[in-house]
């Protein structure tokens, strides 16, 4: 998921009073879009998110046929038509795949026209689009995969689990700083520790 940066959030979503609408790849996960729409009908009927799906829309158009509320949601689709996929190398797989769920999705993120993407899709090609299309945070020389780990004390981000291969001491610091700000921000502990 790539996400925006706001303060004062409330339940880790959105800023007080604001709705998210987060930009969902429909086409990103196995069996998709199936999957995703079930998934994203149950966060507009129970969160009160707004859902972007971006995909093939006539196949999203079906599946939301066989969700009677559906048509009630704060659900919208956004036609891509194309899609990458697991095996394609995620650089190339952006570059030369404009038009597809993914790279679409991380766009209406940079346009204002969402505040988050989600995809079960290739995780490469999520982290490239969104480097390509977002950029890096300012003094972040690589980005970092997080995930939270359920701990005896409550939750705890993990960085990085997967995007650098090797790093320097320099990248650590940065994963540091990043997960210390996820941790104040979204899961409110204060003061963070942070561990090596």
């Amino acid at each position: 998921m790539c996400l925006p940066n706001y303060e004062g959030r409330t339940h880790g979503f959105a800023p007080t009073g604001v709705i998210m609408k987060i930009a969902l790849d429909a086409m990103g996960g196995d069996n998709s879009p199936r999957i995703e729409i079930e998934g994203a009908v149950n966060a507009a009927s129970q969160l009160g998110i707004e859902i972007v799906l971006v995909g093939d829309e006539n196949r999203i158009k079906s599946e939301l046929k066989k969700h009677n509320n559906s048509h009630n949601l704060p659900l919208t689709i956004v036609n891509a038509k194309e899609v990458i996929t697991m095996d394609e190398l995620p650089a190339m797989a952006v570059r030369k795949k404009r038009d597809s769920s993914i790279v679409v999705a991380v766009r209406l993120v940079k346009e204002g026209k969402a505040d988050a993407v989600v995809s079960a899709g290739s995780t490469g090609a999520v982290m490239t689009a969104c480097l390509f299309e977002l950029g890096r945070l300012k003094g972040i020389s690589r980005p970092a995969l997080a995930t939270l780990m359920p701990t005896l004390t409550g939750d705890s981000v993990l960085l990085d689990i997967g995007a650098n291969a090797d790093c320097r001491a320099s990248n650590l610091l940065e994963f540091a700083v990043m997960g210390n700000v996820y941790a104040r921000y979204i899961l409110k502990k204060e003061p963070p520790r942070v561990g090596l």
